[in-house]
């Protein structure tokens, strides 16, 4: 674990910013508030490992008839990580479905450096309109 001098407030804002921009489709803002080797990790996937191989991912998620809203429900910090309780919304073709999701955030200066993602599989692939998961192996 990285150290970070940010107050619990500066933590908060960058993820305010994060979920911002990913609701603006702005892949690029959200690539830049991750730190050059962050880490994404979506815990039933292998992690994304560096800034550019996070943006690859989120813009080979991102679909036109497809919308996602991060509604924050509380965020708070223990041992330096950000804790974020979401409801994502994926709206896809006017449909919504939630997904309850946990992040927890990790900082190197004011850049996201690790950044893990908890959330019960099955319901993000409904939510998808997938009846199959395309990561699975076999």
């Amino acid at each position: 674990m990285v150290t970070s001098t940010l107050s619990t407030e500066q933590k908060k804002e960058i993820f305010r910013e994060m979920a911002q921009a990913w609701e603006a489709k702005d892949w690029q803002k959200c690539a830049s508030l991750i730190a050059p080797d962050g880490v994404l990790h979506s815990v039933m996937l292998d992690p994304c490992m560096g800034r550019q191989a996070f943006l690859e991912r989120i813009e080979k998620a991102a679909k036109p008839n497809k919308h996602v809203k991060l509604h924050i429900q509380r965020m708070g910090i223990a041992n330096e990580a950000l804790f974020v309780e979401r409801i994502d919304e994926i709206i896809i073709d006017g449909v919504g479905r939630s997904v309850p999701t946990v992040g927890i955030l990790e900082f190197d200066g004011a850049l996201i450096s690790l950044w893990r993602e908890y959330y019960d599989r099955p319901t993000l692939l409904k939510a998808l309109g997938l009846s199959a998961d395309p990561h699975a192996q076999g």
